[in-house]
């Protein structure tokens, strides 16, 4: 009987396991806007994809503003950076890392429907080609700087 038991935990624990916990893995992350009256906020991060097939990452949705779209930094001359929507997504390559950071690709929560406050969780939903969708809540830091790497992950804040 005891033997059933610790089987039968074990087998519910396996079942339990997300796959995108071995498939695609999103690190590091971290939201944050400029102040609590702010209407724009944006999230950081790196997406790991371990598989041997490219993904997608080709939307992200969130209750937390009016809009979530994937954004990236472009050259508009004269040393101007402005920032677009990207439709089309952003690669991840097989066995490798995409970094979502500041100045570069990330993802932007516009008309705010909750100031980010700090410590806070931000439940996003990830859309993916290949590995569908993941949701992850993403922790608010407002006083994270540019390139300080944290020791958060998604198996730290998934539902």
């Amino acid at each position: 009987m005891k033997l059933k038991t610790i089987f039968g935990a074990a087998a519910l624990a396996l079942t339990a396991l997300p796959a995108f916990a071995q498939d695609i893995m999103v690190h590091d992350a971290y939201a944050r806007s400029a102040s609590p009256s702010a209407m724009a906020g944006g999230a950081f991060m790196e997406i790991m994809n371990h598989t041997d097939t490219d993904d997608r990452l080709i939307d992200v949705r969130s209750e937390v503003a009016k809009r979530t779209e994937l954004h990236t930094h472009i050259d508009a001359g004269n040393g101007v950076m402005q920032m677009r929507k990207v439709d089309d997504g952003f690669v991840i390559p097989a066995g490798e890392t995409h970094m979502l950071q500041r100045g570069g690709d990330h993802i932007m929560f516009m008309g705010l429907n909750q100031s980010f406050v700090q410590g806070d969780l931000l439940k996003v939903t990830f859309v993916f080609e290949n590995a569908g969708e993941i949701e992850v809540e993403i922790p608010v830091d407002l006083e994270r700087q540019a390139g300080e790497a944290g020791e958060m992950s998604h198996g730290d804040h998934s539902n």
